[in-house]
């Protein structure tokens, strides 16, 4: 572990005893929440970001540590290892460099070179590549060697030798490899059996595309091989041909002969069948890792947003599932989201039951306290907008405020209402029920809802299924995880698969506490938390400070304060002449609190204040507060649309290159990045959020290619 800190200190520019002090905590099995909240004085106060990356790097070193075992036991079993080549392996921490160190040596198939060697053809490439004399002045042996085989199969055996050696040189490796770093292109070519199909349409951009590969942005990487694994497109990078090759023959051709003219010819192969292929797939994978990083960073802050999107809250909801042909599917939600009532009705085309429809939305709103409404922003959706405003307008007296209407989006609704999770939530209802009941708890609570999805299916990324499912996968669930411990969950409320996302806990033990609730009642304390079936201390310790009990008896179990530390605030208010609750409720008591006097060896200031600001507002929540939203009334499709209409619109995802923003049209419109501010912007999220309200102008309509252009210059949001 020690090789280990020095190159991820290095990496990261972070202190070594950070890295290591992190890395020990990891291998106890601290989580990254859990070490980022509880245990800033031994990380020095790296936040989730840096200890991510930390893990990370962890984990790519111990990969290339049995990488290197199987080198060297392969190298050994050969018979070709030495001090010096062991040393060099040993010492490389460079994946790149590595497997050049390793190419010579690496089992391969049955290559021309190898061929040439069965026939002892080695010393002849060793006598052409020294380029002294002519092959006529051949020492007898391979004068004898060529007679054998023939002059013409004697001389390409051995240029296929010399081939072979160039393409596994280290130093020409590195050579070609410079020249891709500075110069290499990207160019894809439509495929002509492909060029007129709809399906090719999409890339219609990138049939006739070129640019310097360090300028390819990763959006425009990764439509080009998705439109290459589609069989659209054929790409390609490239660097100046005759230019490598000139290179390479200036290092290898030595003077002017025949020797030198088969070294020549030989260089000249090994670059057009060995070596450009060979780095052209290696920038191919390369620029398609970052690519891929790029659009998974984008994809997790998109993700991070949209899950710590602002909660309505314990309300009473009605959720509004739009549609036409088979009517809008309501359903009815208590303040903890439980289903109340469900049924259809027709406000719209073709059945257009107007009447019947607002007779049932003012019993619904009436029977049932409804206090917001969650219209999905599918189909039907602005058409449902207006007809729920003309009923809450109509309705009349109510006992409760008149209920504030909510647009939500609708992705991923269908793909939790036929999942396991649904069926088991809602075993007797069809999957239209199940559909809008999550509609409502989104609206609710986005977070504890919206954990039941793939976050694949939420419709927040870019290029998601086209980019490494792993990494992605990996990068997401950290994601989910951080979010759901930055909010904390109600132990008593909270579902199995929203408490699986709490530090320590995991599928079964979410499920050993549920089941222990059903059977013995709400939790009266996290301590009993330790009565759960195999919930041991280190489970614990882990889980604790993120779970809370509004109401308990001890009012820090339901803060952020972890268990361990109840300790300290019990002396904090004893010294305040107090108890931990008039500690709490006294602001004045809370000033007076001298924090220098509570540090201990194990206790150190960042603990200290993270638990002073907890009692100032303790289980705060860290979201924003919701707000309502209304599209222009002037635009319902994309043909009322004017260039330099000025509308309100909410932010629905962000890439790149911009954000995509609803203005209520059934087709969102992109905002490019240049049209973001009157300033240059080089990350998007740097100027908009998920699901913010924004107010764009209109500056281009393709309807044709339903492709709103938008722009958020010169208007003051």
């Amino acid at each position: 572990m020690d090789a280990y800190i020095k190159i991820i200190a290095n990496a990261l520019s972070l202190m070594e005893e950070a890295v290591k002090n992190t890395l020990r905590l990891l291998d106890e099995g601290a989580t990254i929440p859990f070490i980022a909240r509880y245990r800033k004085e031994r990380t020095g106060g790296l936040d989730e970001v840096q200890i991510t990356q930390i893990s990370d790097w962890n984990n790519r070193l111990k990969e290339m540590s049995k990488r290197k075992e199987t080198m060297v036991k392969t190298i050994t079993e050969q018979g070709k290892m030495t001090p010096e080549l062991q040393r060099r392996i040993e010492e490389c921490w460079n994946a790149t460099e590595l497997e050049d160190i390793y190419l010579p040596y690496r089992p391969k198939r049955r290559t021309r070179a190898q061929m040439a060697r069965e026939k002892g053809l080695e010393p002849l490439a060793h006598y052409i590549l020294q380029q002294r004399g002519t092959l006529r002045q051949a020492p007898p042996v391979l004068a004898v060697l060529i007679a054998q085989t023939g002059e013409e199969a004697a001389v390409s055996g051995a240029m296929d030798i010399i081939a072979e050696q160039v393409s596994e040189n280290e130093g020409t490796r590195n050579v070609v490899r410079g020249e891709f770093q500075r110069f290499a292109v990207i160019s894809s070519k439509a495929v002509k059996t492909r060029k007129d199909s709809d399906e090719a349409a999409k890339y219609s951009d990138y049939f006739d595309f070129s640019e310097p590969l360090r300028r390819c942005s990763s959006h425009r990487l990764l439509a080009m091989r998705r439109g290459e694994n589609e069989g659209v497109l054929r790409v390609s990078i490239s660097v100046d041909e005759d230019k490598c090759i000139e290179k390479l023959k200036r290092h290898y051709v030595h003077g002017v002969g025949d020797l030198q003219k088969i070294v020549s010819e030989a260089v000249e192969d090994s670059y057009k069948r060995l070596l450009k292929p060979s780095i052209e797939n290696e920038f191919a994978a390369s620029s398609k890792e970052k690519a891929d990083e790029e659009a998974i960073k984008v994809f997790s802050e998109n993700l991070r947003q949209l899950l710590l999107a602002a909660p309505l809250g314990q309300k009473r909801v009605m959720a509004f599932d739009p549609g036409y042909a088979n009517g809008c599917k309501i359903a009815c939600l208590n303040e903890q989201g439980g289903l109340l009532h469900h049924e259809i009705i027709y406000p719209h085309p073709p059945k257009r039951l107007y009447a019947q429809a607002t007779v049932s939305m003012m019993r619904m709103i009436k029977d049932f306290r409804i206090e917001a409404i969650a219209i999905g922003n599918g189909t039907a959706s602005r058409e449902s907008q207006a007809f729920v405003k003309e009923v809450i307008d109509e309705i009349g007296e109510l006992p409760q405020s008149r209920p504030q209407i909510f647009v939500v989006s609708e992705d991923g609704a269908s793909i939790y209402s036929a999942s396991k999770l649904a069926r088991e939530e809602f075993p007797d209802e069809d999957v239209t029920v199940r559909g809008a009941v999550s509609i409502g708890r989104r609206l609710m609570d986005p977070l504890s809802e919206l954990v039941k999805i793939d976050p694949k299916n939420i419709g927040v990324g870019q290029y998601q299924h086209d980019v490494d499912q792993a990494k992605l996968k990996h990068s997401l669930d950290l994601t989910v995880e951080s979010c759901v411990n930055l909010v904390g969950v109600n132990l008593n409320t909270a579902s199995t698969y929203l408490l699986m996302y709490i530090s320590g806990l995991g599928p079964a033990l979410a499920k050993n506490i549920v089941d222990y609730r059903t059977e013995n009642g709400p939790f009266s304390s996290r301590a009993q938390l330790k009565k759960v079936p195999r919930l041991g201390a280190a489970a614990f310790q882990q889980c604790a400070g993120f779970l809370r009990i509004p109401g308990a008896d001890n009012p820090l179990d339901n803060s952020a304060v972890h268990p361990e530390s109840y300790g300290i605030v019990e002396q904090m208010a004893k010294d305040q002449q107090c108890t931990v609750k008039e500690l709490i409720d006294d602001k004045n008591r809370q000033k007076n609190i001298q924090l220098e006097r509570y540090i201990t060896v194990e206790v150190g200031m960042p603990t200290l204040l993270d638990i002073r600001s907890e009692l100032e507002k303790p289980g705060r929540d860290p979201r924003r507060q919701i707000e309502v939203f209304e599209f222009d009334p002037r635009v319902k499709e994309i043909d009322d649309l004017e260039v330099g209409m000025e509308l309100p619109g909410i932010v629905t995802n962000i890439t790149n290159f911009g954000a995509f923003v609803d203005i209520g049209v059934h087709q969102d419109g992109l905002v490019h990045v240049s049209q973001l501010a009157d300033r240059f912007v080089r990350d998007p999220s740097e100027v908009v959020k998920l699901h913010q309200h924004v107010k764009v102008r209109v500056i281009a309509v393709d309807e044709r290619r339903k492709r709103i252009g938008l722009s958020m210059k010169q208007i003051k949001q």
